[in-house]
C-alpha cells in the first residue's frame, strides 16, 4: 500500500512510502516477556529526503530459523517402489495375454464348428440328394461299398 504526501504547488516534496505489515497468521501465542538487552544499542539518526529527522535504536533484523533439510530417500525405498510398478505392469501384461489367448481359442473353436457344419451339410446334401441318376457318392469303408444306404459287397 502506498500513501503519497500532499504536494504543494511550486514546492517539490519526495514521495514517502508507508508500509503497513499484515499479520501472517492468527495463532494464539504466549505472552511476550520483555527482555533487557545485554548491551545498550546505539542510537541511530536518519534524515528523510523531505528534511525530517527520525531518531531511534537500531535493531538486529530477526534471523529466520534454518529450515531442516529433508532426509534423502533411501535406495531401498526407490527399488521397492520401482519393483512394485514393474510387478503391476507384468501382471497387467499377463492379464492381457491371457485374455488374448482365451479370445483366440474361442475363435478357433468357432471356426472348427463352422467347418464341421458346412462339411456335414455338404455330405448330407450329397447323400440325400434326390437326383434322377442312379449314381451317387460311393464311400469305401474297409473294402465294403455303401451306395445310397445299400450294402454292395
Amino acid at each position: 500500500m502506498f500513501e503519497h504526501a500532499n504536494l504543494v504547488p511550486g514546492r517539490r516534496e519526495a514521495i514517502v512510502e508507508v508500509h503497513r505489515p499484515a499479520p501472517l497468521a492468527l495463532v494464539p501465542s504466549a505472552p511476550v516477556v520483555p527482555v533487557q538487552p545485554g548491551t545498550i544499542p546505539a542510537v541511530t539518526t536518519i534524515v528523510l529526503p523531505d528534511g525530517r529527522v527520525v531518531t531511534g535504536y537500531s535493531l538486529e533484523p530477526a534471523k529466520p530459523e534454518p529450515v531442516a533439510a529433508k532426509p534423502p530417500v533411501s535406495r531401498a525405498a526407490v527399488n521397492i517402489a520401482l519393483g512394485g510398478i514393474g510387478f503391476g505392469a507384468v501382471c497387467g501384461g499377463l492379464f492381457l495375454l491371457t485374455a488374448f489367448i482365451t479370445a483366440l481359442t474361442a475363435l478357433i473353436t468357432q471356426l472348427i464348428t463352422l467347418a464341421a457344419v458346412v462339411f456335414g451339410g455338404w455330405v448330407a446334401v450329397q447323400v440325400f440328394s434326390a437326383s434322377g441318376h442312379s449314381g451317387g457318392n460311393t464311400f469305401n469303408i474297409r473294402k465294403a461299398v455303401f451306395k445310397r444306404n445299400h450294402f454292395h459287397g
